[in-house]
């Protein structure tokens, strides 16, 4: 079995998403649903599926976890829920006793979004996050370098909660520097609480001329840091669409993993997810 970690779908009719602006972001304003997704995962050999929110909008986690309820390609969602509201759990709690409520396996915010590089660490939002793992939920990261020693102390105050960084911590692959994303990124891992997804990179890179190569400083920086049994495979799925097919991605991530010998590699793509999303 092979394990997409990380990717989106939505519906512009139903919702807009505000966040795709620009002429660089026009290949993303259409549909993107599971049907369009499937063919790419079986071509891939890609098995099973984490769906993760793009809006910070109550209404669209309910629907994330109807989409997973029907489909056979998607076993776990990162959905949302206000993290600085007293009833975090009430609303957790909510979430699971809707149409499938049992694939609920984690949440996130937009916090690369958020001004104050120290957001996870207001009061309201740490109160939310004891919420998030005393309901054995996982909290995805989503954000920008700055912002990577926050997430650390975070991860230190909540050492039962599992902490997944999304797309590495968004680092400057485009530019080649390496410093002080990478400091930050092993400050984090340090923590056992904390794994990391291999996803996201081909748009942090040039999206028109990126070569695996530009990548690989990253990707091994993480898997060092991290190790294999604390970092999966995502897509980033359509948002990769960018700069690169579904079929790229995952080919891509492969050669990044070359190295690793087989039980390596069986974590990256399958075990890690397994454990931590429970799919």
């Amino acid at each position: 079995m092979t394990v997409d970690a990380h990717h989106h779908v939505w519906d512009l009719s139903v919702r807009n998403q505000d966040w795709i602006t620009g002429p660089e972001l026009r290949a993303l304003r259409r549909n993107f649903g599971i049907a369009d997704l499937t063919p790419e995962a079986d071509s891939t050999g890609v098995d099973r599926t984490v769906l993760v929110q793009t809006v910070t909008v109550a209404e669209e986690t309910p629907e994330l976890l109807a989409l997973a309820e029907r489909s056979a390609l998607v076993a776990g969602v990162v959905g949302w829920t206000d993290l600085t509201r007293p009833d975090v759990a009430d609303d957790l709690a909510r979430l699971r006793e809707m149409p499938g409520g049992r694939r609920l396996r984690g949440v996130r915010h937009q916090v690369q979004g958020e001004r104050d590089p120290r957001w996870l660490l207001r009061p309201d939002v740490r109160r939310g996050l004891a919420a998030v793992a005393d309901a054995g939920l996982v909290y995805d990261l989503v954000v920008l370098p700055r912002q990577l020693p926050a997430c650390a102390r975070a991860a230190a105050e909540h050492p039962g909660l599992t902490f997944v960084l999304d797309h590495l911590g968004k680092p400057p692959v485009a530019t080649g520097a390496l410093d002080p994303w990478a400091g930050a990124v092993r400050e984090l891992a340090a923590l056992p609480n904390t794994v990391c997804k291999l996803s996201g990179m081909v748009t942090e890179a040039d999206p028109a001329r990126w070569t695996v190569d530009d990548l690989r400083p990253y990707a091994d920086t993480v898997l060092e840091a991290f190790g294999p049994d604390r970092t999966m495979f995502g897509s980033d799925w359509p948002v990769c669409t960018l700069a690169a097919t579904y079929a790229q991605v995952v080919r891509t991530a492969e050669e990044l993993t070359a190295a690793l010998n087989e039980n390596e590699r069986q974590a990256v793509f399958t075990g890690t997810a397994t454990r931590v999303y429970r799919v």
